[in-house]
């Protein structure tokens, strides 16, 4: 046995098969991250300051918590268009009710704040009712269903504020929630890392998590095994508009205003986040730590592109140009899983 194994030829594997190997277990997000890191600390020597960088994920904190729940709709195998404008929403509602309590009670400084979070929110996650309602209940395609629900839904916020922005809002809401420090951290960072948490323990601790990935991986055998894939697709529309009515919320406090305009960028951006992390369009793949890196990376690629002072339009299409590379990669990738099963 010891004389066969000495004899046999050892197999030599090159830097490209060690790269190979390295992209069908990581995918693409390590290279287009050490890419951006090189090209634009080239082109700035502010990029990698820890200022930066601390800047970096405070603006990077709404964009995390979005392609969180986008990442659900994703693994179910849909996704979600509406993200957008459930932030509009949600900012335009929770600012008027909140700027108008405060006007009737300006001594009842929290109780304005609290009914006007909660006000928001639910606007926010009542688009995610009716998108999941469609979905699941009514067979509509999620991309006609949550488009649809992007048009209404930016129809409300308009016709709520005539598209002007709503002032008003307690100093208190933006100064904790938007401008506040623990330990020179900004609140927002505290609250996509309780969100993370909770989304993690469900996802990975829970029967109903394991859900997700069952229903995205293959319905109709998840059906077969008893899962109630109409509730599982209902519950992933619901989470989805909540994170993004959270999202909405904190950047209100950010603003300082309810802004109807806010979030267009957002339904790109946030399925840009989850491919480039490895989220599989088709469903049933993605984790959810490499998402949060998907946004950071996002963030990371707009700042260096801010601090190269290049021009707005320009950074749409770096951002388009990346999604697509993310797919195409996608696709790439999955030839090579194939070929090594083979």
């Amino acid at each position: 046995m010891s004389n066969q194994t000495e004899t046999m030829p050892k197999t030599r594997i090159s830097p490209a098969d060690i790269l190979k190997k390295i992209f069908v277990r990581l995918g693409i997000l390590p290279f287009l991250l050490l890419i951006a890191v090189i090209v634009f600390a080239s082109l700035s020597d502010n990029f990698l300051t820890g200022r930066n960088l601390m800047n970096v994920l405070r603006q990077s904190v709404y964009l995390t918590i979005v392609s969180m729940g986008q990442m659900l709709a994703l693994l179910t195998g849909g996704f979600d268009l509406s993200v957008g404008t459930i932030l509009a929403l949600t900012s335009v509602v929770g600012a008027t009710v909140m700027a108008s309590v405060y006007a009737a009670m300006p001594d009842a400084i929290w109780l304005a704040i609290i009914l006007g979070c909660l006000a928001g929110i639910a606007a926010g996650t009542f688009i995610g009712v009716f998108n999941g309602v469609g979905v699941a209940f009514f067979g509509v395609s999620p991309f006609m269903m949550s488009l649809g629900m992007a048009s209404v839904g930016f129809g409300l916020a308009l016709f709520l504020t005539g598209g002007t922005p709503v002032y008003g809002m307690p100093e208190a809401f933006g100064n904790i929630f938007g401008f506040g420090t623990l330990f020179g951290i900004h609140a927002p960072i505290y609250a996509a890392v309780l969100i993370a948490l909770l989304l993690y323990f469900y996802l990975y601790r829970t029967k109903s998590g394991r859900y997700f990935y069952a229903v995205g991986g293959n319905i109709k055998a998840a059906k077969l095994s008893g899962i109630s894939t109409r509730k599982t697709l209902l519950m992933t529309y619901i989470l989805c508009a909540l994170m993004a009515a959270l999202a909405g919320m904190l950047l209100t406090a950010r603003l300082d205003t309810g802004e109807a305009n806010i979030g267009a960028s957002m339904p790109l951006q946030s399925i840009a986040a989850c491919v480039i992390a490895g989220v599989s369009l088709r469903g049933g793949v993605g984790r959810l730590e490499n998402v949060i890196l998907g946004a950071i990376f996002i963030g990371l690629v707009q700042n260096g592109m801010n601090l190269a002072r290049m021009e707005s339009y320009l950074q749409t299409v770096v951002l388009g140009s990346l999604l697509i590379l993310a797919v195409i990669a996608d696709q790439v990738r999955l030839r090579y899983v194939a070929s090594l099963k083979d």
